[in-house]
């Protein structure tokens, strides 16, 4: 399978200044990808490039198919985006602000109605953006991004600054387009929805990448210490290397009942991009 967006050794430079190092990427069909860093490692800027807002010092991007310093409506049509700016207008409600994407798109406006309801909005349709809360401007931004059933979507922090109960409902929007086919470009510097939500992550540094994998085998590539946490009953607590031996000590805890929590030490991406940079994503 093709893969849809391909980059390779690519660098960017403002000026004197390097922001992205010979970034190396594959993401297929289907694939949530998640791009991991703090602020001001470069990820807005390979968004840029790879939608074809910006084009690269060096090396190589494509979409589609395509390089994306020559893409055409054709592409930018397949494309769904929801970045820092939002792409709204304050002064217009949400119905008119769905409305106006609708009508470059050639949509209906039942399908305006459609996304306001199944984004929790019918009820704003009226009221201006500017007024909206953070996450019903977010999930405003997401239903505009969605609305022309893209190939591709690059979703900058799409939650960032929202509650628990809006994170869920936007990670459940992202799974639908997932099973349909589409292909997620994600920013976030939230480690526990890159764990739970991407297949692959990259994690960025100072313009290069420190690793690129599922979240699952980086986590496995830095188990140094591979041991297992235990809580007993009593209070007491116990480490114990992950081997045999710990095996038949588990099985004589189990069977007198002593144990009370039981923890691998595996790592988080947290722990590892701590690890690997000695600072975190904030």
């Amino acid at each position: 399978m093709n893969p849809v967006i391909t980059v390779e050794n690519l660098s960017h430079s403002f000026g004197d200044h390097l922001v992205l190092k010979e970034i190396t990427l594959r993401i297929g069909e289907g694939e949530i990808f998640g791009l991991l860093g703090p602020s001001g490692a470069g990820k807005t800027t390979l968004i840029n490039i790879l939608t074809g807002q910006l084009a690269q010092t060096e090396g190589l991007a494509e979409l589609l198919g395509k390089d994306t310093r020559k893409l055409t409506e054709r592409e930018h049509r397949q494309i769904g985006t929801m970045l820092d700016n939002a792409g709204l207008y304050e002064r217009l409600s949400a119905y008119e602000n769905l409305s106006f994407y609708a009508d470059i798109y050639h949509l209906s406006r039942g399908t305006v109605c459609d996304l306001l309801k199944r984004f929790g909005l019918y009820e704003a349709r009226k009221t201006p953006v500017a007024k909206l809360s953070k996450g019903m401007t977010n999930r405003l931004s997401l239903a505009r991004a969605l609305m022309n059933d893209a190939k591709v979507l690059f979703l900058d922090e799409p939650t960032s600054g929202l509650d628990p109960a809006t994170m869920r409902e936007i990670h459940a929007v992202l799974k639908e387009q997932k099973e349909r086919g589409a292909t997620i470009f994600l920013t976030t510097h939230n480690m526990f929805e890159a764990q739970s939500l991407c297949d692959k992550v990259a994690l960025l540094s100072e313009g290069s990448l420190l690793e690129y994998a599922s979240p699952a085998d980086i986590c496995k590539k830095y188990n140094r210490l591979n041991r297992i946490e235990i809580s007993f009953t009593d209070g007491k607590k116990v480490s114990l290397e992950n081997n045999g031996q710990a095996a038949s000590l588990l099985k004589e805890y189990l069977e007198h009942s002593q144990i009370e929590t039981i923890h691998s030490t595996e790592p988080t991406l947290e722990t590892v991009f701590i690890e690997l940079t000695g600072k975190g994503l904030d």
